[in-house]
């Protein structure tokens, strides 16, 4: 089996709704996302030959899906007043909702999907929402 990791990463705030401790406030992270692709075996013919797949290509498409949350506020859906909302939209945040309570191991799986859904073998996603803290989603 062949493996080919390619990372990016991203500064976004969030905080997680519901939970008693110090992540309930708002604060950010470096959020780090290694995409891991896998194959059986290599092209055999063209211009990526002896490759999985273009790193050019795999490298555009991680910064497309990151670039989406860079120096973003992320919320989950229905955690916020709708007065919230609109005072910090009318302060000219830049904001994103998500289905998702907006932890790394959610942010995996929702990578894992975006990936797969673009036609790339995932064999797996970390996120590291800390230099020294991750979670990792691969489908069974």
């Amino acid at each position: 089996m062949y493996y080919l990791t390619a990372e990016a990463s991203f500064d976004a705030a969030h905080f997680l709704y519901g939970y008693e401790g110090k992540c309930h406030n708002l604060h950010g992270h470096r959020w780090r996302v290694l995409l891991k692709i896998s194959s059986l075996g290599l092209q055999k013919e063209g211009q990526q030959r002896g490759m999985i797949v273009d790193f050019g290509d795999v490298k555009r498409a991680l910064k497309e899906e990151t670039d989406f949350f860079d120096h973003t506020f992320i919320y989950e859906k229905e955690t916020l007043k709708a007065a919230t909302i609109e005072a910090l939209k009318g302060e000219d945040f830049l904001m994103r909702e998500v289905e998702f309570r907006p932890t790394a191991e959610n942010f995996s799986k929702y990578f894992y999907d975006q990936f797969a859904k673009r036609g790339f073998a995932v064999a797996e996603v970390t996120v590291y929402e800390t230099p020294n803290n991750c979670a990792t989603y691969a489908a069974d």
